[in-house]
């Protein structure tokens, strides 16, 4: 009975200890992809963690595993940051809010979306926890808007929706970022298209 009972705390702690490391390794993928180093060798990877380069293959078959957990991890990161936004009230506090807000996240998730687009074969799950953000990032535009949205036959509707989805996602962050634009300028940009495509629909002549 007395091994039994020592014995579970002994693995408990084993196994807690091998959840840190796992994480640590992982953390320590994400603080090179966050200066911008597209190649995370095993040898630099494991100095930047502090542990051994052995220890690394040890909790992970290779280096793709890595990324993909370190990728999820920083999903998961970044979901911890959304908050709720204004659904109501002054159509330019929610503009404020909702781009202020996509500009923090989109430019966290940028190293994660390219370590992303590295990989030759993103798994399933990395592959839904981006699907998962998309359609989220969606959703919360119906929100936020719909006071613009649901006054609107279709197809305006759907067509206002599809052009806030795009000028609010990744895709297009990353453009402006790529062009030169700091992240207040393309925040700037963001909310500028916002306004310019609700400005159109309420110009749009039902029917």
């Amino acid at each position: 009975m007395k091994r039994s009972e020592t014995a579970a705390p002994a693995a408990d702690g084993r196994t807690e200890r091998g959840r840190q490391t796992r994480e640590k390794i992982a953390d320590a993928v994400l603080s090179l992809l966050d200066e911008n180093q597209a190649h995370f060798p095993a040898d630099k990877v494991a100095e930047r963690a502090g542990v051994s380069r052995r220890l690394v293959f040890h909790h992970f078959a290779d280096m793709a595993e890595l990324a993909e957990v370190a990728v999820n991890r920083r999903l998961e990161q970044l979901a911890t940051q959304i908050r709720p936004l204004p659904t109501e009230g002054p159509q330019e506090l929610r503009v404020t809010a909702l781009t202020e807000q996509r500009a923090r996240i989109l430019e966290g998730v940028t190293p994660a979306r390219l370590a992303v687009m590295r990989l030759e074969n993103p798994s399933p799950p990395v592959q839904e926890a981006v699907r998962q953000m998309l359609d989220f990032a969606r959703l919360r535009l119906t929100q936020v808007f719909a006071a613009e949205l649901d006054p609107l036959p279709e197809p305006a509707r759907s067509d206002l929706l599809n052009g806030l989805d795009a000028v609010t996602t990744w895709s297009a962050w990353h453009h402006w970022r790529s062009s030169g634009q700091s992240p207040e300028e393309a925040r700037h940009t963001m909310a500028a298209t916002v306004r310019t495509l609700l400005a159109g629909a309420e110009r749009t002549p039902e029917g």
